[in-house]
């Protein structure tokens, strides 16, 4: 595990893994433990976070850019996520305010990049656009047999009553989401300064304690503070 950082500065924390792996849920989770602790905190995701982000993400996930392919579909995440930083995380991190993300900037280099074939250099270069050096503090990826993860949902979906189509990716084939997962733990592993792989096969809870024992080690400040 990464060493323990001192800093009290604000955090950037993402989170990144595959369709149906509970990035949502775990992402409100820790949200709630920082508050508890007094942290201010914010919530967000993408593509979206801010109106025009999120504008591009209606347009994606429909479909409608699917016929221009992956590297046009990079295109399209990296304006999002420019929009993002400036508008929603750089101003939030300034203040003092920590950010936990579901999703960022790895989730164009496992979905367009190693999946979607599109060139590293290009991916590279639209990270350093997008990002302007706001790099993840920590980036949590949630690790899951797709396959186990769509029976999860699917199980969720009948016991709520309800009935999803799916977006443009949770649509693709069992292989394409095996390729998926593979090409998230070779980012946490070229990345493992920053990326900590976390097994999403567990109830809620043990997920949500892990995800904390993990955030809590990384930054030290947070064993100072009073829950």
């Amino acid at each position: 595990m990464p060493e323990a950082t001192s800093s009290k500065r604000a955090r950037f924390i993402t989170f990144e893994g595959g369709e149906g792996v509970g990035k949502s849920t775990q992402v409100k989770r820790l949200l709630e433990n920082l508050e508890k602790r007094n942290i201010k905190t914010v919530r967000t995701r993408e593509p979206g976070g801010t109106s025009k982000a999120e504008a591009i993400r209606s347009f994606i996930l429909q479909g409608r850019s699917e016929s221009w392919g992956p590297g046009a579909e990079a295109v399209l995440f990296a304006a999002a996520r420019l929009d993002h930083v400036n508008e929603l995380i750089a101003p939030n991190l300034r203040r003092g305010t920590w950010v936990l993300s579901d999703r960022f900037h790895d989730s164009t280099r496992a979905y367009q990049g190693l999946t979607g074939g599109v060139d590293d250099k290009l991916i590279g270069a639209l990270e350093r656009l997008a990002l302007d050096g706001h790099n993840p503090d920590l980036t949590i990826i949630l690790d899951m047999d797709p396959e186990a993860a769509f029976q999860r949902v699917a199980a969720r979906e009948i016991e709520e009553g309800l009935r999803q189509t799916g977006d443009r990716f949770e649509k693709e084939e069992l292989d394409w989401h095996r390729r998926l997962r593979q090409a998230f733990l070779e980012i946490a592993r070229a990345n493992a300064d920053r990326c900590v792989v976390i097994s999403a096969e567990q109830p809620e809870d043990a997920l949500e304690a892990m995800i904390w024992d993990t955030v809590s080690t990384r930054f030290s400040e947070l064993s100072s503070e009073v829950s």
